[in-house]
Order: structure tokens, then C-alpha cells, then sequence
């Protein structure tokens, strides 16, 4: 049985949080953190799978920062987003948690890399050579700035449908992507991450990312995160090696706004 922790006042000290909320928002992404977990192990056991190889990611993006506080207490420490600006913002605003991380997941335009390098531990979504360049010294400028302390991680994002005008490189192109990115002087290869095609069968998907993983942890082996699965399909995703799955509405419930 998961306690659900009260409302509290109070910031982070050495990496220990309180749960900061209105208790009824506390209550609620307690519960559902509490049922997302429970859904990841189930689907970590059926797959013979260490339940610690796979992590959440909570996707944050339309939510304010007070709930990404309330997760925090609750022991979450990496937040994704997707808009630049909105997620600057929280950052700003966040800054006195110690132990925060931000990811960025989204498509990420050329002229906002500079932006996001400041803060991101980790780019999704790189998809290009001039997309790579543009980060590299972006995060080359931040590190000499000292607005970052590491090379900027990133995740290349590879199309599963060869549709590359939704995001992605396709497989054929991929080699040579993760190649210029591994010889990137402040970059970092994380890994791999896609999402599948509409009206796409999961189990499909998930399995064809799998092997083109598989590929490039042959030349790449530092390459080890694979990125996949959200709301309505982590446990297909989990059954084909996910590393990490990105869940917004199972977390967070239903956007309190609309994209502009």
C-alpha cells in the first residue's frame, strides 16, 4: 500500500525534498505515480526484466512548475519538455532544487539550441548533422560560460516509417548521424529514441526500433539508452528493451491548456 504524502511548505536542503502542494494536487499525482510504477514493474516482471533498467521520465510540458515541485518531493528528480520558452521559464523558476535534471523532448529548432544548452542534460529529437553542429557549439559556448559543467547529452531519433518529415532519420542514415555526434568535441551519444507511426501496431514498432538499436550499440556501445513507450504503449515498449519511457497523461492527467 502506497502512503500518500501530506502538503508541506519548505525547499530543497542537500537533496532532501518535502512534498510543497495543495493537498488535493499532492494526493492526486501521488496516486498516479504511485499506479504508473505499479504498471512499469508488472511490465518489467512479464518481460524477465530488472524493473531498475527501465525509468520514468515524467513529461511535465503544458503542467506548471508547483506540480513538477509536488513530483520532486515525491522523489522524481528528471522532467521532460518540449517548448522552449514554457520550459526556460520553469527552469528559472525551479532553480532551487538542487538535484533537478531537464530533458528536452521535443523537435528542437536550430535557433533555440543556444537556449535549451544552457539547461538540458539531455536533447531528444536530433535528427540531422546541421541540427548536431548547432548543439555541439551551442553547448561548447555554455561550457566555456560556465552555464554547464558536462557535455550535452543527446538522443538521436530515428524514423520507423521512413516519413522523416514528422522527425527522424531513417534507418539507412543513422550510422553516419551517430557518428558525427560521437565525434562531437561537447557532445555526448546517449542513445536512440522513437515514437510510432499513426495507426502503427506497438508490438511492430517497438520490435523494428529494437534491432536498429541493437545496430548501433554494435559501433556505438555508450549508446546504451533507447527511449520508448508513453502512456498508451510501455509495456510493448518495455517488452522490446525501452530503457526509458516518457509518460505525460497517465502522470499528469488531462493538459490544463492548449498548445498556442
Amino acid at each position: 500500500m502506497t502512503e500518500t504524502p501530506t502538503a508541506a511548505t519548505g525547499s530543497d536542503r542537500a537533496g532532501v525534498a518535502r512534498v510543497t502542494g495543495a493537498p488535493e494536487r499532492v494526493a492526486e499525482l501521488s496516486a498516479s505515480l504511485a499506479a504508473l510504477n505499479d504498471r512499469i514493474h508488472a511490465a518489467c516482471r512479464a518481460a524477465d526484466r530488472d524493473p531498475g533498467t527501465v525509468r520514468l521520465l515524467p513529461v511535465t510540458k503544458f503542467f506548471p512548475a508547483s506540480d513538477i515541485e509536488i513530483l520532486y518531493g515525491l522523489g522524481r528528480r528528471e522532467f521532460g519538455e518540449s517548448r522552449e520558452q514554457e520550459a526556460s521559464a520553469k527552469v528559472a523558476q525551479l532553480g532551487h532544487l538542487s538535484q533537478i535534471r531537464w530533458e528536452f523532448i521535443g523537435r528542437l529548432q536550430r535557433n533555440k539550441a543556444k537556449h535549451v544548452a544552457r539547461w538540458a542534460d539531455t536533447v531528444y529529437s536530433v535528427d540531422s548533422d546541421r541540427l548536431a553542429t548547432t548543439l555541439d557549439t551551442a553547448a561548447e559556448a555554455a561550457l566555456e560560460a560556465g552555464e554547464r559543467h558536462t557535455p550535452l547529452r543527446v538522443l538521436l531519433q530515428v524514423s520507423l516509417d521512413g516519413d522523416t518529415a514528422r522527425g527522424g532519420v531513417t534507418a539507412a542514415d543513422l550510422p553516419a548521424l551517430a557518428d558525427h555526434v560521437a565525434g562531437s568535441a561537447s557532445l555526448q551519444l546517449g542513445g536512440l529514441m522513437a515514437i510510432p507511426p499513426l495507426e502503427s501496431d506497438p508490438e511492430a514498432a517497438f520490435a523494428q526500433l529494437q534491432s536498429i538499436h541493437s545496430y548501433l550499440l554494435a559501433a556505438h556501445p555508450e549508446a546504451a539508452e533507447l527511449s520508448a513507450g508513453m502512456s498508451g504503449d510501455l509495456e510493448a515498449a518495455i517488452r522490446h528493451g525501452s530503457t526509458c519511457v516518457r509518460v505525460g497523461t497517465a502522470l499528469m492527467g488531462a493538459r490544463p491548456i492548449t498548445s498556442e
